[in-house]
């Protein structure tokens, strides 16, 4: 197992930092009985989202031993960025947005956590149905979701037709050592979703990229560059050079937390939420996290793009409005669960 002496992926948002981009990681709970979530954010030099996660269930008493490891079998080689650099030289290409509401100006500092922020949680009942129309499809929770997101998105688009490109994070514990467990250890992988590709030809690409390396060969692109001045990772991050294409957003799911219910503390208690930051180079931020068996889904927006709540509002109401719709025709017992949402 390789030991990475530095980090070679917190550099990157130290600049980013510097070029007035927010890089907190956003966390939510939202605790029984109440509307409305308390937000707190970890900063992505410190963290990664899983890291961040169960930083934030620790410090309220939380025992969790060993965080989720890695789990495709891919080895860490040189070798998957040499096969990989003829992706890095291709041009970007950027999906345009239509015509999006703005929303107020007023505190609207890229140096400040987004504002456009909307979320909504799932009932045990039905999070348990998302899972076994999954199981039921051989496909992944992520696939489902990111198919359904695609597709909530797509008439904000100025073409809705258009190929959405996503950048999706890979948890490299298990791979990788660094000096605590709740350090840093993401790398990605990318897909483009076409409008007409099912939840299994996302699958398919999801898996396709692992098993070509495109996570190891990003993680060792971030190694390589290290020696790199400030200012040419600097100007690279303006020029979006800094990561293999271009992306509409990230989508990351954090995965499945104390299905058990072990943790009993009482700041622990109620829905958790969880969103990966928002960059000019990527303007929307998807994340899901399911706590004690009840899947949240968080979606944030860059304000370059708008300050406006209404917008991931509908975004959000679509994407629920497409599982549910696919959930009554996979499992047709499924009932739709009570709103839960901001």
């Amino acid at each position: 197992m390789p030991k990475i002496a530095t980090d070679p992926i917190s550099p990157w948002f130290e600049i980013c930092e510097e070029l007035d981009e927010y890089i907190g990681i956003r966390f939510g709970r939202v605790s029984p009985g109440a509307t409305d979530p308390d937000w707190m954010f970890v900063r992505h030099t410190d963290f990664d989202g899983i890291g961040g996660f169960a930083e934030l269930l620790r410090r309220r008493g939380a025992v969790i031993p060993k965080l989720p490891q890695i789990k495709h079998p891919s080895e860490p080689s040189w070798q998957w960025l040499m096969r990989f650099s003829p992706k890095l030289l291709r041009p970007r290409r950027k999906v345009q947005w239509g015509k999006i509401e703005r929303g107020t100006e007023q505190g609207s500092s890229k140096s400040a956590p987004p504002q456009a922020v909307a979320w909504h949680v799932f009932d045990e009942h039905e999070t348990t149905q998302i899972r076994r129309a999954c199981r039921k499809n051989a496909f992944t929770v992520n696939s489902f979701l990111v198919k359904h997101l695609t597709k909530a998105v797509r008439p904000f688009l100025k073409d809705e037709a258009s190929v959405v490109p996503w950048m999706i994070p890979t948890n490299m514990r298990g791979k990788v050592e660094r000096e605590r467990d709740t350090a840093n250890f993401t790398s990605y992988v990318s897909i483009n979703v076409a409008s007409f590709e099912t939840v299994h030809d996302i699958h398919d690409q999801i898996y396709g990229a692992l098993s070509r390396g495109e996570h190891w060969a990003n993680w060792y692109s971030y190694a390589a560059s290290s020696p790199l001045p400030r200012w040419a990772k600097k100007l690279m991050l303006v020029r979006d050079l800094a990561m293999s294409q271009w992306h509409i957003g990230s989508f990351s799911n954090l995965g499945d937390w104390d299905a058990e219910k072990k943790i009993a503390q009482s700041d622990c208690e109620g829905s958790w939420l969880f969103a990966p930051p928002v960059l000019r180079c990527q303007l929307l931020g998807a994340g899901c996290v399911t706590f004690q068996n009840r899947l949240s889904l968080t979606i944030q927006a860059h304000p370059d793009l708008t300050n406006s709540s209404s917008v991931p509002r509908e975004w959000i109401r679509n994407w629920v409005k497409e599982i549910e719709i696919d959930l009554a025709s996979i499992l047709p017992e499924t009932t739709p669960s009570s709103p839960h949402w901001g």
